[in-house]
């Protein structure tokens, strides 16, 4: 029995096979270390790289905001000016002539060409053409009317498509230039009587249209 104390002490002295029982293995260990090492001295100049990168890219976007568009803004292509000329402040509306057989449609389109201008451009739309910077009319030529499809049993029009042709002109009054000369302008819209729709109906939708296609030829020409 007192042999037992003597062995204990023996293998507790013994720092190999302290080791082994506390499952420590030193080649392991130097491994795992010095793989730690490299692995540190592979990251971390990457890592003070990205950090650099990610300074030079912030650096970069307050430059593009201080700058504005005369700086980084000016290589996008986008511009903050107006679509519409800057030369003139207010419109005033004539009565569209008008030269088709059809009557009344001159009435729609120089009213919802005021207001598609008063809603959609920094114009000011005024009722006196002496108080106005320019002038805007023109002529209807033509409304056409077609029909697109047939009630095979009673060979009666269920839809047709009308079509309005005018050619517009915009006059700036300061100084005499044509800022709209005679350019032609086409909108067409369809109704069915299928629905309840009639004429009026089709060259009303026509005439809104045809307002809108206008005021797309305000924009400056780029």
């Amino acid at each position: 029995m007192a042999s037992r104390p003597e062995n204990s002490k023996a293998q507790i002295r013994n720092p190999q096979q302290l080791r082994l029982s506390t499952g420590q293995n030193p080649e392991r260990t130097r491994r795992s270390a010095g793989a730690f090492r490299s692995f540190v001295l592979w990251i971390l100049p990457r890592f003070r790289a990205g950090r650099f990168a990610l300074g030079i890219s912030a650096l970069a976007a307050v430059l593009c905001f201080v700058l504005g568009a005369g700086g980084c803004g000016a290589s996008t292509g986008y511009t903050n000016s107006s679509l519409f000329p800057a030369d003139v402040n207010s419109v005033y509306v004539e009565m569209f002539d008008n030269r088709s057989f059809r009557r009344g449609i001159e009435f729609t389109l120089s009213d919802a060409l005021a207001k598609r201008i008063e809603a959609t451009t920094p114009y000011k739309i005024v009722s006196d053409r002496d108080r106005a910077d320019s002038v805007i009319g023109g002529q209807i030529l033509t409304i056409s009317e077609s029909i697109l499809t047939i009630e095979r049993n009673l060979g009666r029009a269920l839809e047709k498509d009308v079509t309005v042709t005018a050619v517009v002109n915009w006059k700036n009054l300061k100084d005499g230039r044509l800022m709209i000369n005679s350019r032609s302008v086409s909108a067409h819209a369809t109704y069915s009587a299928f629905q309840g729709q009639d004429f009026t109906y089709g060259s009303t939708v026509t005439a809104n249209k045809l307002a809108q296609n206008i005021v797309q030829l305000m924009e400056n020409q780029w």
